[in-house]
């Protein structure tokens, strides 16, 4: 059946299909993607669930019917994956329970229309172009799964979490991510997922060549070493406060976590302390008296680095969520977020009322440069990015890229106690990892309630606390130089071999239509 309706141009030889049903059995299948990411990493599960879409759209010809059952898959795909955002808004944000699921399911149904942009596009392409079925399902489908992946990652300022290509840090596929990044891989995802439903067409042969191949390459890309060691190893340690949301910016409790910040920090030296995202709850004016000038002589006696987490402010009504640092010879440094959170750092347009219900404290900041300053720690240069900043692959490279000399580790600060005892956090940890591998950079995160980690310049997780404790890493790190071509092109080179794949599949839907003009065999 598939076959012939794949390759039917002709919709009145089909019968007309109930969308219902399918859409249902889509949204299930798209809700199984939760597990393709941490902290389950089933990530095989992921390629079956897309290659469930691709047939699905493969079986009919209408593009809006094939719209809706895209748009199910991707609805389901985004509640399963970011349910834990009912946690912020309810258990933190003050919203009532039914408010907050009515929240989660407008994103699902904003999301959704990234997956109906997939499907219905691709199947408006195949009637125009008249692809043939490997042109549709190698091709188009891939390509413009990436594409919707890659919009969502920047449109309404984007909201790329749990995009595809996340899945597959510990997967052969992660040998692409140096060359095209996470959209790239999710690309790359579809197209097995296209190989398999291939496996139902008479092209078995080259859907399996293909997979083999596809997945070869990738295992073999992860040998290759993009960057190499530069300057000496720097020891650190990563300060995790396990301070409890609820009670952050209580007066009584901000004092709390001040003083056991301090007595964290001067336990013990090393080249660099790191403290969480807004640690320090206050503005510098309202730390208790003589604080900072304490953290500056512990720096200045031990030759250690701090960087930690505080808001900033340079005047009335203007404040940043910023990392400073203070090195022992009198160093100073600033890094201001640059990509903030809608609703929690900044209120989109016409939803005061909203924000003003979640009562967020410093809930409306002001924006970083796109492009800032490393901290120099010794021979190595940090490069900070605040919480929900390093989902934005391309805006890290951005910055590695523009710099004179490229910064050679990562700190990720940050705060999810948010989020509860959710997926959530292993999420963020897969999505700091792919940045290593994107990079070839070691990402050092220092978090509040977890992950608090060391991740090398592989991607793989070198020491770790355990999440929801009160604790410190020590770890001694290496960072690393050079520039994998992620770093150099961003996306580019995703987006340019995408339109040469969609140029590929125009013309062979040109080949297919001659062909059949001619009374030829059929290409498949």
């Amino acid at each position: 059946m598939f076959r012939r309706r794949a390759t039917t141009l002709n919709p009145s030889t089909q019968r007309p299909r109930t969308t219902a049903l399918p859409m249902l059995f889509a949204a299930l299948a798209g809700a199984t993607g939760v597990f393709s990411f941490a902290p389950f990493g089933w990530w095989p599960v992921q390629i079956l669930a897309l290659a469930f879409l691709f047939y699905q759209a493969g079986m009919d010809i209408s593009p809006k019917r094939s719209a809706l059952i895209g748009w199910a898959f991707s609805f389901g795909w985004a509640v399963a994956g970011m349910h834990w955002l009912y946690i912020t808004m309810n258990r933190f944000g003050n919203i009532p329970g039914p408010m907050a699921v009515a929240a989660v399911i407008l994103l699902g149904i904003y999301m959704g229309l990234f997956g109906a942009f997939t499907t219905g596009v691709a199947t408006w392409l195949r009637r125009r172009w008249s692809l043939p079925v490997s042109a549709f399902l190698l091709l188009v489908l891939p390509v413009l799964w990436g594409v919707s992946e890659w919009t969502r990652g920047w449109l309404l300022t984007g909201f790329p979490w749990v995009s595809s290509g996340y899945a597959h840090n510990t997967s052969p596929l992660a040998g692409y991510a140096p060359l095209v990044g996470v959209y790239g891989i999710g690309v790359i995802a579809a197209l097995c997922a296209g190989c398999i439903v291939m496996l139902t067409q008479r092209a078995r042969g080259l859907a399996i060549g293909l997979l083999v191949a596809v997945m070869a390459a990738g295992f073999g890309l992860r040998a290759v070493e993009w960057t190499q060691p530069e300057g000496r190893p720097i020891t650190v340690r990563l300060l995790q406060g396990n301070v409890p949301q609820q009670n952050k910016f209580e007066a009584e409790h901000v004092l709390r976590a001040l003083d056991m910040y301090r007595r964290e920090v001067s336990a013990a030296p090393a080249d660099l302390i790191a403290v969480p995202e807004t640690a320090f709850a206050v503005f510098p004016d309202y730390l208790p008296p003589g604080y900072l000038d304490s953290l500056k002589q512990f720096s200045a006696s031990s030759g250690s680095f701090l960087m930690y987490g505080i808001p900033l402010t340079d005047g009335p009504g203007t404040y940043a969520n910023s990392v400073a640092g203070i090195g022992p010879a009198g160093q100073s440094y600033r890094y201001d977020k640059h990509h903030l959170v809608p609703f929690g750092e900044f209120v989109p347009p016409g939803f005061r009322w909203f924000v003003d219900m979640m009562r967020i404290p410093l809930g409306d900041m002001t924006r970083g440069g796109a492009v800032q300053t490393a901290f120099p720690v010794k021979d190595q240069l940090v490069l900070p990015n605040v919480c929900y900043e390093d989902v934005f692959g391309e805006e890290i490279a951005l910055q590695l890229r523009s710099m004179s000399r490229p910064a050679t580790m990562l700190l990720n600060v940050s705060n999810l106690a948010w989020f509860g005892e959710s997926v959530a956090i292993p999420q963020h940890l897969q999505i700091s990892q792919m940045r290593s591998i994107e990079t070839g950079r070691p990402m050092l995160r220092s978090t509040n309630t977890g992950a608090t980690a060391v991740i090398d310049h592989r991607g793989r997780v070198a020491a770790h606390l355990p999440n929801y404790t009160h604790g410190t890493l020590s770890a001694t790190v290496q960072g690393m130089g050079g520039m994998t071509p992620f770093i150099r092109l961003g996306n580019v080179l995703f987006l340019a071999l995408g339109a040469a794949s969609l140029a590929a599949a125009w013309l062979m839907g040109r080949r297919y239509r001659q062909k059949s003009a001619a009374g030829g065999p059929k290409p498949t």
